[in-house]
């Protein structure tokens, strides 16, 4: 089986020299050889430490798509438009199979190029856009077939749960941190896309799609990233038996299936609150399964790589599956739940000005509201400051919550915007 590789970035590399250094593995595993035949990337004269004398050269990706000598397109390119839709749609209307890591380019168009692979008896395989080396596409496309999903949530973005880890460790500020995640290659220089939570977003949708037979819809995704949490936050989340954790949760509601990616409190006791670090975690609720935990290294070269292989292994077996799961044109349109509709426990912190009448301002609108105080916790600081007033709320609507906040955000004495974190009451 002949495949050719579009990027040769750290992945793309390692792919090729994965492909190259175990082939005989490979083909004993597969059933068959497995080579690269062609290859294509922006700077030819790059030393990326593999040797590409016996590869045909493309320096248009979307050509090689076309016209390689191959059965698989692989795209490492990234991106959810341009070269790299290109990529997989000219490799689709050429007949060849694609394999690829752009979680991006499938949860804006995943829908329509399931739609032009069916159509064309193709395959398009994609473990390693979601969770790295983690095989949770395999997971619920086929260990899971038999099960009725009713959630899905995890830890998605290893960025962000490294930040959150190095915060909690240290005792330093989200801004001290990032520094030192882009220090270690852990974050882009610029890092919206994962503390921001869009990456983690793109990822939920395509897990949504697999688990509930939906079409992905990134634009259904609640986001809300991470940089509003301080060490205050952690700190009191800690005192508290919590741990902060930003999590993509999925799960099936009476409106419709709800997707949201927000920053989470966590028990301690919880799976979850142990991964640690660039790791990532998927805990699936299958209906005769029981939860299902998955727990390994979300992203770097050596586990994306290896998601990558596996797929074009399933391929040279033969294994050929619809690209959610179910036939595309058997996906059904997602819901977004209401979320103003929904209850849960939240945290609230507010810095407030130590005089009297605080309390009384602060009751008043909790109590207006019908928000319920289950604990607080203050602290004292020197004269002047402000000082951090936490409370936890028991269960509630969380329109009242979000009205109630700003209810305290209109207060002379509360100087500094509210913070807001749901408490996750996750059974596993």
């Amino acid at each position: 089986m002949k495949i050719a590789i579009a990027g040769l970035g750290t992945v793309g590399a390692a792919v090729f020299r994965l492909v190259t250094e175990k082939s005989a593995l490979l083909g004993q595993r597969a059933g068959r050889q497995i080579e690269v035949s062609a290859v294509s990337a922006r700077d030819r004269g790059r030393d990326r430490g593999i040797s590409l004398e016996n590869v045909r050269w493309f320096d248009d990706a979307a050509d090689m798509a076309q016209n390689a000598n191959a059965d698989i397109i692989v795209e490492l390119i990234g991106g959810s438009d341009g070269i790299a839709l290109e990529v997989c749609e000219a490799a689709i209307a050429s007949g060849k199979d694609v394999v690829t890591a752009n979680k991006a380019l499938l949860a804006h168009h995943g829908a329509a190029l399931a739609v032009t692979a069916d159509q064309a008896g193709r395959s398009i395989a994609y473990e390693a856009a979601v969770a790295g080396g983690i095989p949770v596409i395999k997971a619920l496309r086929e260990g899971l077939a038999a099960n009725r999903v009713d959630s899905i949530y995890g830890i998605l973005n290893g960025t962000c749960n490294f930040i959150l880890t190095a915060m909690r460790d240290s005792g330093c500020d989200f801004e001290t941190v990032l520094k030192e995640a882009q220090e270690k290659g852990y974050a882009e220089a610029d890092p919206g896309f994962d503390v921001d939570g869009v990456d983690a977003a793109h990822k939920l949708s395509i897990l949504t799609a697999v688990a509930f037979g939906c079409a992905p819809d990134f634009d259904a995704v609640s986001v809300e990233g991470i940089r509003h949490i301080s060490d205050l936050d952690i700190a009191f989340a800690d005192e508290l038996g919590y741990r902060i954790k930003l999590l993509g949760i999925a799960r099936r509601t009476g409106e419709g299936i709800e997707q949201s990616v927000h920053p989470c409190m966590v028990r301690t006791g919880s799976p979850m609150a142990h991964v640690d670090g660039v790791f990532n975690a998927v805990a699936i609720q299958g209906d005769d399964s029981g939860p299902v935990v998955l727990e390994g290294q979300g992203a770097g070269a050596g586990p994306t790589a290896s998601a990558v292989v596996a797929d074009i292994m399933d391929l040279a077996k033969g294994l050929r599956l619809p690209v959610f799961g179910i036939p595309a044109n058997a996906l059904s349109v997602s819901m977004p739940a209401n979320t103003d509709r929904q209850t849960g426990r939240y945290y609230v912190r507010l810095m407030v000005v130590d005089r009297p009448g605080v309390f009384a301002d602060v009751a008043a609108a909790l109590r207006d509201e019908n928000v319920s105080m289950e604990a607080i916790l203050q602290r004292t600081r020197a004269p002047g400051e402000p000082v951090p007033v936490v409370m936890t709320t028991h269960e509630v609507a969380q329109s009242a919550v979000r009205k109630t906040v700003k209810r305290f955000a209109a207060l002379d004495t509360v100087v500094e915007e509210p913070r807001i974190i749901g408490i996750e009451p996750l059974t596993f």
